[in-house]
């Protein structure tokens, strides 16, 4: 399978890697900082942008919009044990945006990286 690549607009490109890395399974692949890293977690390239970071995706629109984070898109991380990840992002000081709900497919969670911009963690039913 073909990797899939995505890009988040981030504030802070050092403490998005360390959130990613830290609690999340991400590996670093690049990181020629401030304003740009890629990280792997299996097929996924995330791909880390400040804005106005000195070129790429972090440039203004030719109508002055810079690119900024936050948002509803999100990337979805699977996951073997939800409650107990959800805890340890807790005590680590990370933000939800809800609690965990169950829904047809599994259970999921919303998770607000340093930057606001939104992970789903879920956990599917076996």
């Amino acid at each position: 399978m073909a990797s899939v690549s995505v890009r988040y607009i981030v504030n802070d490109v050092e403490a998005a890697v360390s959130f990613y890395t830290k609690h999340l399974g991400f590996n670093v692949k690049m990181n020629p900082a401030p304003g740009f890293a890629m990280l792997s977690r299996g097929d996924l390239t995330l791909l880390l942008s400040t804005p106005g970071g000195g070129g790429g995706a972090g440039q203004a629109m030719p109508d002055g919009q810079r690119p900024e984070p936050g948002g509803w898109n999100r990337i979805q991380l699977e996951v073997e044990d939800l409650e107990g990840l959800v805890e340890a992002l807790r005590k680590a000081g990370a933000r939800f945006r809800n609690d965990v709900v169950v829904g047809r497919g599994g259970k999921q969670i919303l998770l607000d990286d340093p930057s606001g911009n939104c992970v789903e963690l879920f956990q599917p039913h076996r």
